[in-house]
C-alpha cells in the first residue's frame, strides 16, 4: 500500500507551500469577503496551519521534527522563500525551528462561545511567518521547478519515507509558459512509499460555486480549470477518507484540486492535503 509509511523524527515528512504573490492576488476575495485580500487571506490561512502542525507536534520536550516545511512565494521577477524574519531566505525548515522562530506574534480579534449561547470577543495570539505579498506575474512553471529542486533533494535524503506534499495555492494562469512538463516533473520523483504528490487550490475571484475534490474534468469551466485539474495529484486513500468525513464527495479517482475556493475551501484544502499518516 503506498502512502502509508510511518512518519518519525528519523523518517520526517516534507510539505512545500507554493503560494502565488502576483499582483491579482491583492484584488479582494470571491464569495463574499469583498473586504480582504487573497494574499492575506492565503497568509493566514497558512500561519494558521504552521501553528496547528506545531501544536500537533508538540510533545513534553518540545515540537518535534516530524516534519521540514518550505513556503515558497512567487510573484514578478521572484521564486524563493517567503519566510519572513529569522527564517527568511531559508526553503525547508524543520518544524520545531519554524515553532520557534515566528517573524512576530498579532494579538487578533476573535470570537469565542461565551458559555450562555452567545458569543463574545476575545484577543488571541496569532504567530505570522508569512506575509501577503502582491508583485507582478504568475512565474507558476519556475515555481514548480524550485519545488522540484527541493523535492529531488528531499527524495534522495529519505529514499523509504512518506513521498513529500506540494500544495500549490494560485489565483490566475501562469506568465511564464505551460506549467504542465513542470508538474508532470515534479510529480514523476518517488520514494518508496509512492509518488510525491501535488495538488492545486484556485483561489477565487468570481465568488462563484466552488468546486471541491473533483474526480473527473466534466464540471470544470475552463481550459485552464481542466489544466490545473489534469496538473494534481489523486488523494491518498486517507486523505479520501478523510475528505469523505467532512462531507465531499470522493471516488478513487478524487483528486486534490480545488477551483474558485473561499475563505472556508482554502482552509479545509490545506488541512485535507496536509493528513498525514500516524506520527511516531
Amino acid at each position: 500500500m503506498p502512502y502509508t509509511a510511518e512518519i518519525s523524527r528519523t523518517n520526517p515528512g516534507c510539505f512545500i507551500f507554493l503560494v502565488d504573490q502576483s499582483a491579482s492576488m491583492s484584488d479582494p476575495m470571491g464569495g463574499g469577503e469583498v473586504t480582504r485580500q487573497r494574499a492575506e487571506v492565503v497568509s493566514d490561512a497558512i500561519n494558521r496551519l504552521l501553528t496547528e502542525l506545531s501544536v500537533k507536534c508538540a510533545k513534553e520536550e518540545g515540537v518535534r521534527d516530524y516534519f521540514h516545511v518550505a513556503v515558497i512565494g512567487y510573484g514578478h521577477s521572484h521564486v524563493g522563500s517567503a519566510f519572513q524574519g529569522e527564517l527568511a531566505g531559508r526553503d525547508l525548515v524543520p518544524l520545531s525551528e519554524v515553532a520557534n522562530n515566528p517573524a512576530r506574534v498579532e494579538s487578533r480579534a476573535k470570537k469565542v462561545p461565551d458559555g450562555a449561547g452567545g458569543l463574545v470577543e476575545t484577543s488571541v495570539q496569532f504567530p505570522v511567518w508569512m506575509d501577503p505579498v502582491t508583485n507582478g506575474g504568475t512565474p507558476m512553471t519556475r515555481a514548480l521547478g524550485y519545488a522540484d529542486s527541493l523535492v529531488a533533494n528531499w527524495v534522495e535524503a529519505h529514499p523509504g519515507g512518506f513521498p513529500p506534499i506540494v500544495l500549490n495555492l494560485t489565483d490566475g494562469e501562469s506568465t511564464d509558459g505551460d506549467p504542465t512538463s513542470a508538474a508532470i516533473g515534479l510529480a514523476s520523483h518517488s520514494t518508496a512509499d509512492g509518488a510525491v504528490l501535488l495538488f492545486n487550490l484556485h483561489v477565487s475571484g468570481s465568488g462563484g460555486t466552488p468546486i471541491t475534490f473533483p474526480d473527473s474534468e466534466e464540471s470544470l469551466p475552463d481550459t485552464y480549470a481542466r489544466l490545473l485539474f489534469q496538473m494534481s495529484s489523486v488523494l491518498p486513500s486517507h486523505m479520501r477518507s478523510y475528505a469523505a468525513s467532512q462531507g465531499h464527495r470522493v471516488s478513487e479517482a478524487t483528486r486534490g484540486f480545488v477551483y474558485n475556493a473561499d475563505i472556508v475551501n482554502i482552509v479545509e484544502f490545506l488541512d485535507i492535503g496536509t493528513r498525514a499518516t500516524e506520527l511516531r
